[in-house]
């Protein structure tokens, strides 16, 4: 039971809830018993809808983007500086061979060649500063 304390046009009212089921309330109003309906007001909720955008398939989403003239970019996976070319335009290289060195979140990191190809061209220089995606080097 809980017990409210009303000022109503400077009467003051004891009210006492005795029973609250679904929309119906037993209440006591300074001593008098009443039965009273409650209407209930929906609210709207404030907080934001969230919208996500499509999930991108994990196995689909490579550091190569394979071109219509099958030229493969090998974008920087994380923002870092160029450390060290181990590669130059022309050069033939194949899965698994270092093509850079670069620090990106206080850590050196190598970049590795994914598929044989040849080095078609170099968009970076040892010592430049890149961001996540930019293309560092573009292989046939």
């Amino acid at each position: 039971m809980k017990s409210f304390k009303f000022k109503i046009r400077g009467h003051f009212y004891e009210v006492d809830i005795k029973n609250f089921e679904n929309d119906f309330a037993e209440i006591e109003v300074n001593g008098t018993p009443y039965k009273v309906e409650v209407q209930r007001e929906v609210k709207e909720s404030k907080t934001p809808v969230l919208v996500r955008s499509a999930v991108v398939n994990p196995k689909s989403a490579h550091k190569f983007k394979k071109n219509i003239s099958s030229i493969f970019s090998i974008k920087a996976p994380l923002p870092g500086i160029i450390m060290q070319m181990f590669v130059k335009e022309g050069d033939q290289v194949k899965k698994g061979d270092k093509l850079l060195v670069y620090e990106a979140m206080k850590m050196e990191n190598s970049l590795l060649a994914e598929k044989d190809g040849t080095i078609k061209s170099i968009k970076v220089a040892v010592g430049d500063n890149v961001l996540q995606d930019d293309v560092l080097i573009e292989l046939m």
